[in-house]
């Protein structure tokens, strides 16, 4: 079901995220379970996460919509699609966005930079995360396509 159904037809149990993100993988709908990683230009937690099994989780990474750091690129995004993660949603950066679009897995993000980050093993996993005018906790439901993003506490059918 796409953003918009969920929406008319769910209205009391979803939020929406109000970001202007964009579209890099190559799955432009996916939902599932989330995950976070909350960090400032240090993707050292998103390395750990994406070598995980995914089990059709989404990974929420809180950059603190920085955009002069990538926190993603094409092979941590390639490491999640061959993992089994539905997605990964980043306020903030990605890079190598020509090979992510060639990946069968989500990837929405503020923009993109060249500039990789630093791995200082700085972070925090699995926390609640603030942006776009909501909290995203993880085992919060997310499910994304080309018209934005909802989240609820459960599935939705």
């Amino acid at each position: 079901m796409n953003t918009c159904d969920l929406c008319d037809r769910f209205e009391d149990r979803v939020r929406v995220l109000a970001l202007p993100l964009r579209d890099y993988g190559g799955r432009h709908a996916f939902s599932g379970i989330v995950s976070t990683v909350k960090a400032l230009e240090d993707n050292s937690l998103v390395r750990v996460a994406v070598a995980e099994p995914g089990e059709g989780r989404v990974l929420v990474i809180d950059g603190g919509g920085s955009l002069g750091r990538a926190m993603l690129g094409d092979m941590l995004a390639g490491k999640a699609a061959a993992n089994g993660w539905s997605g990964v949603l980043v306020h903030g950066a990605i890079r190598d966005s020509a090979a992510i679009a060639t990946l069968d897995l989500g990837v929405k993000a503020l923009g993109t930079c060249p500039m990789k980050t630093d791995k200082l093993g700085q972070g925090l996993r699995d926390v609640p995360v603030a942006f776009g005018g909501l909290v995203i906790a993880p085992g919060q439901w997310l499910s994304a396509d080309e018209d934005g993003v909802v989240l609820s506490d459960a599935p939705l059918a």
